[in-house]
Parts: structure tokens; sequence; C-alpha cells
């Protein structure tokens, strides 16, 4: 489609009402972590607590965290012959995110050939083309089981301090557990999407039904299994949803399914394009899955989804993953090479990637209106803003899921629910009964509350200094990864880092690289401490603050893509990426791990 003046004028000014209705001063405090009043909201559903003697061993090396991030660093420091390995978490088992996301319909949003990490390792082929939540956790505890994380690892255990001893170089961790034990080297990955958060919606104490947050699914209550058995449990039950983003775009079409009556709360729609998931043929992958294929399909996914921006874009570049991120990237660049060389100036290849998203938001737009029966529900799922705004979706059953007598809409016009009574969700001063909510709210993003906050924990380096104490003004690393004052300290993150949210899983695939050379150059040096160097620490945040890329835009519709609409000042800066792109960040990487030298850091 051709995008005219007009009709350019016309969508931005519709976008901009969006946003501003949606507007709150409050920002991120409008959300509730899930403590205090709310800590039942946190626990664990899915394994019981098997009691233990506390630990005070010695490790060579600890990790928090037994997501990705966790899994990935142990299984590349025990490639390296670093047998010592505890990996530490609060859930009853590995996985991270998908140790807790068991709701019904959960799924990979990236396809799962590159987002599930190692599988050329463990020889894995996922059976469908974005693997649901139960095949991808059981993929985590195969890695676990395959490279020996187990057998050193703290489930159902929360680090309560960490901190630096200097006369031993060592680093002490105690637990909520009694453990108190050493470990020469630590490394942090809780993940940037780890924490849940409720919404702090007025009356959410007085609800005497049952509620309860996506990321503790319970199917005592629901009936059911992750793996798809009927949720018979809420054939009787009037069951409201309280979000409309990622998460409930999965599990909507399930419950509807399942309740009785089914009430979906908006404050924003989201978009969702096509899904086109699909089993995977083992000849094809038979033929695809070549020594280093999956390496190769990382590079592919994100020079593809980069190529947009200016990257490459005369080059020709096959598209091997071919997934709703490619495509949308693809789109751009076509549009991108569609200009004459000496017209692309930053102005008019701004303006033809406004078109090229217009086009794209339109076509959703059309979706919605061919798949949702009733004009007013369509029109109320139309999503007004532009498409990476906010985290796109892809589902080929959610907007067809409203269609169903027992599923409604409730759109509250972007100012989301007024209060929650004992049985009711009121909106607009209309109160709807109901017998459970789910809370489809999501998660706080890892710069979007403290540190502490985040991991549980705050890490006291050289001189009893807190890390927080460090990261006072912002973060403060080289690489995302290594902080001074803190030596043997690895950070595994996506700010100042590549930070590649389109697929997460890549940026620990290259962090756990650089965490096991960094470990096996100091061990095989016989060297017992490593640190950065102030200067070289400050030259990478001077070059991030300089040259930094956002990650989202204040005109967009305000959520964790851009600090919920409100200003990023400097600490928020200091979160972006490598300015010069993820592709660019990773090779950058692979050449300082290869050279071998580790300038930048000091080993004593």
């Amino acid at each position: 489609m051709t995008v005219t003046t007009s009709q350019r004028e016309a969508i931005f000014k519709r976008y901009a009402q969006e946003r501003d209705k949606r507007l709150r001063p409050d920002g991120l405090a409008q959300y509730v972590l899930l403590t205090g009043r709310f800590s039942r909201y946190a626990e664990d559903p899915y394994t019981p607590m098997i009691e233990r003697d506390p630990v005070t061993d010695d490790v060579t090396f600890a990790f928090v965290g037994g997501g990705f991030a966790g899994l990935l660093a142990g299984a590349r420091l025990k490639e390296a012959g670093v047998e010592s390995v505890r990996i530490i978490d609060k859930a009853g088992g590995f996985g991270g995110t998908w140790y807790w996301n068991r709701y019904p319909g959960a799924m990979c949003d990236t396809a799962s050939l590159v987002y599930m990490p190692l599988l050329e390792e463990t020889g894995h082929m996922p059976s469908e083309k974005y693997a649901h939540g139960p095949e991808i956790l059981e993929h985590c505890e195969r890695i676990g089981k395959q490279f020996g994380l187990y057998d050193h690892a703290l489930f159902h255990t929360e680090v309560t301090e960490m901190a630096w001893d200097e006369s031993r170089s060592r680093w002490r961790i105690r637990t909520n557990r009694g453990d108190d034990f050493t470990a020469q080297f630590v490394g942090m990955g809780t993940g940037p999407l780890q924490v849940p958060k409720l919404p702090g919606i007025p009356g959410i104490d007085d609800f005497a039904g049952h509620s309860f947050h996506t990321s503790r699914w319970d199917y005592a209550y629901t009936g059911g299994s992750p793996d798809g058995a009927p949720m018979d449990g809420l054939a009787d039950k009037r069951v409201a949803v309280i979000g409309t983003g990622a998460t409930a775009v999965q599990c909507v079409p399930e419950l509807a399914k399942s309740c009785k009556e089914l009430l979906v709360f908006q404050r924003t729609p989201s978009s969702v394009d096509v899904r086109g998931n699909h089993p995977l043929d083992p000849r094809w992958f038979a033929d695809v899955s070549k020594p280093g294929w999956q390496q190769r399909w990382l590079d592919n996914f994100t020079a593809n989804w980069e190529a947009f921006g200016g990257v490459s874009v005369d080059d020709e570049l096959e598209d091997l993953v071919q997934d709703g991120w490619t495509d949308l990237a693809r789109r751009m660049r076509d549009i991108l090479r569609a200009l004459p060389p000496e017209e692309r100036s930053a102005e008019r290849m701004m303006a033809a990637f406004e078109d090229a998203d217009i086009e794209k938001m339109e076509e959703i737009r059309a979706r919605v209106d061919e798949l949702v029966e009733d004009p007013q529900t369509a029109a109320d799922l139309k999503a007004w803003y532009r498409q990476l705004c906010k985290r796109p979706c892809f589902h080929d059953e959610y907007l067809q899921a409203f269609n169903r007598p027992n599923v409604r809409l409730v759109d509250t016009d972007g100012k989301g629910v007024e209060r929650i009574t004992e049985h009711a969700v009121v909106v607009a001063g209309r109160e709807y009964e109901v017998d459970c909510i789910v809370f489809a709210s999501g998660f706080f993003v890892e710069f979007g509350i403290s540190l502490e906050e985040r991991a549980g924990f705050d890490p006291k380096g050289a001189g009893g200094k807190s890390l927080s104490q460090h990261w006072g003004e912002g973060m403060r690393t080289l690489h995302g990864i290594h902080v001074h004052g803190f030596p043997n300290l690895f950070v595994v993150q996506l700010g100042q880092g590549a930070a590649l949210a389109s697929n997460v899983p890549h940026n620990y695939v290259e962090s756990s690289k650089t965490i096991a050379s960094v470990v096996q150059h100091a061990l095989d040096g016989g060297f017992s401490r490593v640190e950065v160097t102030a200067e070289a620490e400050e030259g990478w945040v001077d070059l991030l603050e300089t040259h930094g890329r956002a990650f989202g835009s204040e005109e967009c519709t305000p959520g964790y893509y851009n600090n919920e609409g409100r200003p990023a000042g400097r600490k928020e800066r200091r979160n972006f990426g490598y300015p010069f792109g993820a592709v660019a960040f990773f090779g950058l990487m692979d050449e300082w791990r290869r050279s071998g030298t580790f300038d930048e850091l000091r080993f004593e």
C-alpha cells in the first residue's frame, strides 16, 4: 500500500491519543512486588521443598539463577574442565522462566531452533517450530543432566548474602537455608523478566474468590496440566483475566475452552500477527543439522533482525529462520532497499521505516476484522501504536477465542481496572462478578526495580562496597559482564551488552562463552583473582552514554519497553545496548575471546 500524507498524519494522531490515555504519573509504581501481604502469590505450586542440611563447602564457580543463563554458563564451564560448578535457584528445579511459566498454552515466540540453546550439543530436535513450555522445560532439565549440573545444585534456595573475602580471594555465600559456603568465582543471571508483578489495583486484597499469577498457575484449582489436559475445574466458573500481553495471548484460548464464562480485562491490546506453528520434519532437520548448524542459525537470525536498520541493506541475505521477527525485519529491509542510494538520508530512511511499519500494522488491524465476528470487539482489539512499541505477539487462536459465546472482552479504554471488590472486578463503575482472577500482569524488567529486589541480595565487593552503591548512578560494567571492584564476579544480562531482545537466549549463549574463556584463562595461569580495570569500565560506560541506542521511545504507548512512557534519565540510559548493534557486539566479543589476552582485565 502507498501511505499518503493525510493517512500518516491521521494514524500518528490516533497513536498519540491512545498513548495519552494510558500515561500515568506513577509509572512503574503502579505495580507491586509479590512480597509481604502478596507473598502467597510467589509460592512454588509445582515442586514440594525437600528438607536438607546446610551446605558449608567450597566450589570453583557458584552461579545464581538456574534458567538459560545459569545452564549455559554451567555447561560451558564444564566443557572448559571446571568440574566444581554450583547453581542456586529459588525454584524447585532448572528452567528459570520456563520453570515458573507453566500456564496453559505457553510457548516460545521466537523459532525454537534459535530460541532453545545447546540443541546441537544435546542432539535434541524440537518437535515444533515454536516449542511449547513443557518441551522447553524438559530441554532445560536435559542440559542439567547432560552436563552434570544437578550434582552441586541448590534448589528452593535464595541467596541472602554474597561478599568478597579479600584475604582468601573467595566469595562467601549465605542463603535462606542456612548454607554458608565459598566460591572462587560467582555469576549472576537472574533474568530480565523473572520477578512477577501484580497491578496495584485498589481492593486487590478484598477479593474473596480464588486468584493467582500466571507464573504460579494453580492447576489444583483449574484442573488440567501444562501438557494440555482439560481444565475441568473451571467448567462452572466465571474467570477474569487481567492483562492482554504476551502471556494472555497464549493462555486465553486455552481458558476459553474450559470456563463457563471468561472475561478478559484489557487496558492496551497486543498486536497479534500470524503464528503459523507446525511440527518439524525429522528428515528436513537431519539435512539442516550439519556440524555448527545452530551457531549459523543464531548468527543468521540476528543478522536478519538487524538488517532492517541499514546493516547489509544492499547485500543478499538468506533467511534461515523465517519466523515473525525475521519477516518483520525483511519487510523493513525491502522498503529501505527500494530507496535509491542517493536518497538514503536519515530523514528519508526514517520516513520509509515509518511507512513500512504503518503498512504492517494496518495488516494486523485488518486481520482482527477478518477473524473477530463482533464489530465492537474487533475495534477494541486493534493495536494503535507502532509494532515495536510493545513486544509483538504471534498467535492463530487468540483473536478467534473472542467468537466463543462464553468469552467477553472488557475494554477499559486505556484506564485499566478501577478496583476489585469481594466478588467482582470493577470497570467504569460497573461490577463484573467472577469466581477467579488470573493476573496476567507480567514481570518487572531488570531495570524497573532495584538490584536487591530483583536478585534478593546485594553483592559486596572489595572493601565492602555493595553493587547497588557502585551502580548508584546507573549500571557500570565492561561488556555488561565485568564490574570494577568486584573481582571474580560475572553478570549475565541484556544491558550494556548486545541487548538483543528479539532472541534473549542468544545473549546468554555468547556471555557463557566469555565467562568460560576468562575463568579457564585464570585457572590455567594459576591466578586467583580477575577484575576489570577502572579505566576499561569507564571507557565502556562512556561509549554507551555517548552513542547508546534506546530500546523504547517515549512516544510509544506506555509499557516495559519504554519505562512506562516516562523519560529516560542517565540511570536508564546506561541500560542501553552496544551502540553498533548485536551483530557487531557478538563479533567484538568473539575476537576478544580469541585474542586470549583479555587486555581490559587484570589477573593476579
